[in-house]
C-alpha cells in the first residue's frame, strides 16, 4: 500500500469548480445589494435636499431657489458621483416645456423637479422611457420619492 500526500488532480479540479460556482452566485447577489443601497441613499439624499428647499422657501418667503447652489451648505453628489438634477417649475409657468412627465405625459410635479439620473447616468422623455426607468425621482410634489419605474 502506498501513502500519498497532498491533493490529486481530481480533488483540485472539484475544488476549483465549487469555488467558481460560489463566485458565480455571490457576485450578482453582491451587485444587487450594492445597487439597492445606492438607490436607498439617493432616496435619502433627495428627501434631505427637498427639506432644505422647503426651509429655503419658508425662510426667504419666495419660490423654490433657482438652483441648488442657492441652498446653504454643500449639496451631495448622487451615489453614482453625478450631481442631482434640479429644475424650478413654479417660476417658469408650472409644467410646461421639458419638465419630467409620467407615461401619460402629465408633469410629475408643479413646484420643482429633483432627481438623480440613476446608474446609467442618462435620462430622457417621460419616466417610462428606457433611459429614465432607473432614475430616482421626486414626484407628486414630494409625496413620492423612488425609482421612476415604480412611479
Amino acid at each position: 500500500m502506498r501513502n500519498s500526500k497532498g491533493f490529486g488532480l481530481l480533488e483540485l479540479m472539484v475544488t476549483l469548480v465549487v469555488a467558481a460556482l460560489l463566485t458565480a452566485l455571490a457576485v450578482p447577489a453582491y451587485d444587487g445589494f450594492v445597487q439597492r443601497a445606492r438607490v436607498a441613499r439617493a432616496i435619502g439624499d433627495i428627501s434631505t435636499i427637498a427639506l432644505e428647499i422647503e426651509k429655503f422657501r419658508l425662510q426667504n418667503d419666495v419660490l423654490p431657489p433657482p438652483s441648488l447652489d442657492d441652498l446653504p451648505g454643500q449639496v451631495p453628489m448622487d451615489p453614482w458621483d453625478r450631481p442631482y438634477q434640479y429644475v424650478q417649475i413654479q417660476g417658469a409657468g408650472g409644467g410646461v416645456g421639458g419638465f419630467r412627465k409620467d407615461g401619460s405625459l402629465n408633469p410629475i410635479n408643479t413646484d420643482y423637479d429633483l432627481y438623480s439620473s440613476g446608474k446609467d447616468g442618462d435620462s430622457s422623455g417621460p419616466l417610462n422611457a428606457a433611459k429614465s426607468r432607473d432614475d430616482i425621482v421626486r414626484a407628486n410634489n414630494g409625496a413620492f420619492i423612488g425609482r421612476a419605474e415604480d412611479y
